[in-house]
């Protein structure tokens, strides 16, 4: 609607030929890639914008830069900002001047509405505000302040689109409740239940909510009934970070899984592959951290836990395609690498890029040589706070190495890192189980080290898994704490044997991964930067 308003605004002032226009609004669309268009549009009409960010998004967690608590003006979770537009009549053409400022901290510091940004509020105008002057560009036209001058550097690089170049989101189920369930047998005896039962029945007895313009009761139930064979259709899907669940898999859109992506996931279904996952913008405060690994089809928010982060799916090899989605006799395969990029690796390390594999880096590589490397740089904190401003807009770009030391590093740590995501490494440092019960999950709890004892993960009250390090506990992958939640999504089910020692291999992999991570940074140090 603030769009529309938007526009009927500039007409108004168009026909007036000046004029300013004010309002506050969500704060998000300040730098959200979706919005690129709008703010063009918006610098193409106007002489003159001053955008003051108000902040308080308690969906990001917003804090102050001091660490204090940062509160919304008004009651309610968005963030909020003020924008000013102005439209001169001898405004001459020129580009618009853009200018910015934030506002931090709490709502109001008394009970009279004084102190906090209602004070500052009410004490400043437009000429005490300490502005920042922007220069919007294409192709984002942000409204928000970056450093210029990590741009040319940081956009020299790779996007992963054009690394990667078949890619899609992860599958939307619509009604994940039914659709992804704990085990095969699970989803066996769902998809033959519901399949069975009358449409209202089963709306019902599943509890399916009423029916959406892309998702209906009865096509879910014919796409079932004309996709027969649960064995072949049951499926494995990466639901959350280390959380692999199952789902019924027929390939067809607005069917039982509402968008599938075939074009995407036969690629990881029609053979062996590896794929790598990242987000296209982070939404949250802090450090970026969204990115992963997987060897099936995967969900939408298997790395992410918000609308605007919804995780990409890049398969690292194509098979041709077949009638069925789940056909897995194709043998041939071919990289999904662009040439580009396998050229750029040629040329900075001297190696030969061989399709079918490479040699181990004798004198050659091959794509998941390139995964590999693209992997560790992703994993890089010096990274990760080099770029922040720019992975919060779009997808990550990735540098070439400075030569071939540097590749040969950095491939064989990301080669680690991959292994322990997928869980086809163990570390070092998994944790005891130690105490007997009924392994029942009631309430997750996490109690710090304290007089020599190791950090708790505690289950219920009598049974805990012990050697859990804050660090590990706090390890984020995009939007998730996976030691936390893996365990709190199975409140109430009681941990089989091969649950607590996956759990177990999980908090190995959180451990050692900030160790790995610092020597990706020794090693890229180690080769110049």
């Amino acid at each position: 609607d603030y769009v529309k308003f938007i526009r009927f605004a500039q007409w108004r002032i168009e026909r007036t030929g000046e004029g300013v226009l004010g309002f506050v609004t969500n704060h998000s669309w300040l730098d959200n890639p979706t919005f690129r268009g709008m703010r063009r549009s918006l610098m193409e009409t106007f002489d003159e914008i001053r955008l003051l960010d108000l902040h308080g998004n308690s969906k990001k967690r917003e804090r102050a830069p001091d660490g204090g608590p940062d509160e919304n003006v008004f009651d309610i979770q968005q963030g909020v900002a003020i924008g000013l537009f102005v439209k001169r009549a001898d405004g001459g053409g020129a580009p618009p001047r853009v200018h910015h400022a934030d506002l931090h901290g709490v709502r109001e510091t008394d009970e009279d509405g004084g102190g906090g940004k209602y004070g500052w509020l009410a004490a400043n105008d437009i000429d005490s505000t300490a502005w920042t002057e922007l220069a919007p560009r294409a192709p984002h036209y942000l409204f928000v302040p970056r450093d210029e001058a990590l741009a040319g550097e940081y956009e020299a690089y790779w996007k992963v689109t054009d690394i990667f170049t078949v890619n899609s989101t992860g599958i939307v189920t619509a009604r994940d409740k039914l659709a992804i369930q704990w085990t095969a047998d699970d989803m066996r005896r769902v998809a033959d239940q519901f399949a069975g039962m009358e449409a209202e029945d089963a709306r019902h007895r599943f509890g399916l909510g009423r029916d959406a313009r892309d998702w209906k009761v009865a096509w879910a139930q014919e796409d079932v009934r004309s996709h027969p064979g649960a064995d072949a259709r049951v499926t494995p899907i990466l639901y959350r970070p280390f959380d692999t669940r199952f789902t019924y898999y027929t390939g067809r859109s607005r069917g039982f899984i509402c968008m599938p992506r075939p074009d995407v996931m036969r690629h990881m279904l029609a053979g062996p592959n590896l794929g790598l996952l990242a987000c296209r913008q982070q939404s949250q405060q802090g450090l970026w951290s969204h990115v992963g690994a997987t060897r099936g089809i995967t969900e939408s928010c298997a790395i992410s836990n918000k609308t605007r982060e919804i995780n990409y799916l890049f398969p690292l090899w194509l098979y041709p395609q077949a009638e069925d989605a789940l056909d897995l006799g194709a043998a041939e395969r071919t990289p999904n690498l662009a040439p580009e990029f396998a050229a750029a690796l040629e040329d900075a390390t001297g190696l030969r890029y061989e399709a079918d594999g490479g040699d181990g880096l004798e004198a050659s590589f091959g794509p998941e040589d390139a995964f590999r490397w693209v992997y560790a740089a992703l994993h890089s904190p010096r990274y990760r706070r080099r770029y922040t401003d720019f992975l919060k807009s779009d997808f990550p770009r990735v540098p070439p190495p400075r030569d071939r030391a540097q590749f040969e590093a950095l491939t064989a740590l990301g080669a680690r890192l991959a292994a322990l995501h997928l869980l086809e490494a163990d570390g070092p440092d998994a944790p005891a189980f130690p105490a007997s019960g009924g392994d029942v999950v009631e309430r997750v709890r996490y109690e710090e080290p304290r007089d020599g004892a190791p950090g708790r993960v505690r289950i219920n009250a009598a049974q805990y898994f012990e050697g859990v390090a804050p660090e590990t506990w706090a390890f984020a992958v995009g939007g998730y704490r996976p030691a936390e939640k893996w365990l709190t999504d199975r409140k109430g089910r009681t941990l089989t044997f091969g649950d607590i020692a996956h759990y177990r291999r999980v908090c190995a992999a959180l451990a050692e991964t900030p160790r790995l991570m610092a020597r990706v940074d020794e090693a890229i140090a180690a080769g110049g930067g």
